[in-house]
């Protein structure tokens, strides 16, 4: 089987964490094969299992988005062409997987039907994390292939919050932010024929190193590809 990845973007080592992935799918028996340009990996999914989505792509002038990344927004910022997004419709409606990593809640911002997809999206001014470190406990939840057996588990790693949730999602790992507030860190769901996890860890390679985490990243790949 196949699998395309996505790379890329800002204020992020993507190509150090694809390597992560790549390494989980090849361990699943998935061929990986990464592009960094959006509309290169959309096109490409044609008879692939699944679409692995690592990366910080979006327009990057919509409400809210700090200065510092509109002024980047002619060279940096990202939109998928018409086509590719057919081509991801017809990528789900086929059944094939889709695993959402970390920062693809926040690509894609001008393209509603890619948040219904995953069920949430990043909304600036509103959707926030913590710093990077300490240490965050992270909690198992729910009944699902994924997590079935597996405890929780700690890891350094960024606690996003407060996304705008597009649908009901039940959460298979979840972590309190400083304040106490409890969020979810990991989901699956079905959508438009295709299986979809959003795992919204894995920031950094040791997020990748943390045994229970890596474990669910396989199983993940597993679920979406239906293997």
């Amino acid at each position: 089987m196949r699998a395309v990845v996505l790379s890329g973007g800002l204020t992020h080592d993507f190509p150090a964490t694809t390597a992560c992935l790549t390494a989980e799918l090849d361990a699943v028996g998935l061929t990986a094969e990464v592009h960094t340009e959006v509309d290169d990996a959309l096109l490409a999914l044609e008879g692939v299992a699944l679409l692995v989505v690592n990366a910080l792509r979006w327009t990057m002038t919509n409400a809210g988005v700090p200065e510092r990344y509109r002024a980047q927004a002619e060279a940096e910022g990202a939109t998928p062409s018409p086509e590719a997004r057919a081509a991801f419709d017809a990528h789900l409606a086929g059944g094939g997987g889709l695993l959402a990593m970390h920062t693809a809640p926040i690509c894609f911002d001008d393209w509603p039907e890619w948040a219904d997809a995953l069920g949430a999206r990043w909304v600036w001014g509103r959707s926030q994390h913590p710093p990077l470190g300490p240490e965050v406990d992270v909690d198992v939840c729910g009944d699902h292939p994924i997590v079935d057996g597996l405890g929780g588990f700690t890891l350094v790693d960024e606690v996003y919050g407060d996304l705008e949730f597009r649908a009901p999602v039940d959460p298979l790992l979840e972590a309190a932010q400083p304040d106490g507030r409890v969020m979810p860190l990991l989901w699956a769901r079905e959508h438009g024929g295709g299986r979809v996890v959003v795992d919204l860890l894995g920031h950094h390679p040791p997020s990748y190193a943390v045994p229970e985490h890596a474990e669910m990243v396989r199983r993940a790949i597993r679920w979406t590809c239906r293997a």
